[in-house]
């Protein structure tokens, strides 16, 4: 059974920064894909980026060129976010996709922008 741990969520300005970090616990081999998902008040939840474990990368033209997904310690993907925007307020959520198909989801962390 795989668990997935979102951390580094909170408020900042316009223009600044946050660190999001998604931590995974269990047994996870072969190939698979971890996302970062979000969602704002009354919208659906939507991809912002995406990393494969053979690093390819994937974003969403709104935080392309912002926010960079990386891979760093093992089982753990962090989303770097700058120049944040208030319509990058949301909860992020950590996806896990296997090669099976199968799917994690993390409990989200709160991302609030605002001056």
């Amino acid at each position: 059974q795989v668990q997935l741990v979102e951390s580094g969520g909170g408020l900042a300005e316009p223009g600044g920064s946050l660190t999001l970090i998604c931590e995974a616990s269990g047994s996870i081999t072969g190939f698979n894909v971890v996302s970062w998902y979000r969602q704002a008040p009354g919208k659906e939840r939507e991809l912002a980026a995406s990393i494969s474990s053979a690093n390819y990368r994937n974003y969403a033209d709104s935080v392309s060129g912002r926010f960079t997904i990386s891979r760093e310690y093992e089982n753990a993907v962090y989303l770097q976010m700058n120049s944040l925007k208030p319509g990058d307020t949301g909860v992020y959520y950590c996806n896990l996709r296997t090669s099976t198909g199968l799917d994690y989801w993390g409990q989200g962390t709160q991302v609030t922008v605002s001056s």
